[in-house]
């Protein structure tokens, strides 16, 4: 196994973790910026205001987005295993 084939192999892992959390991180960003706006226009300042819809959003987006995240998780581990016979040899 050559040093391109393991690049190429943790390339392909971290672009696989960017994909698999977006859907959930941008959720709650998108989640917790509105609450910061609404918190800021209203002048509440409470900082457990943003805990139960940011779990509620983030929830809801595994449930929509699980899936997709669940498909692209076994397709790169059978990637993965059927490439072990190239690795080793």
């Amino acid at each position: 196994m050559n040093s391109t084939a393991v690049i190429s192999m943790i390339r392909e892992a971290l672009e696989l973790t960017l994909l698999v959390s977006a859907p959930l991180l941008l959720t709650a960003l998108a989640i917790g910026l509105l609450i910061s706006v609404f918190q800021a226009a209203t002048q509440i300042n409470e900082m457990t205001l943003s805990f139960i819809p940011k779990l509620l959003g983030v929830f809801i987006a595994t449930v929509v987005c699980g899936p997709w995240i669940l498909q692209l998780l076994i397709d790169y581990t059978q990637r993965l295993f059927s490439n072990i016979p190239n690795m080793v040899g």
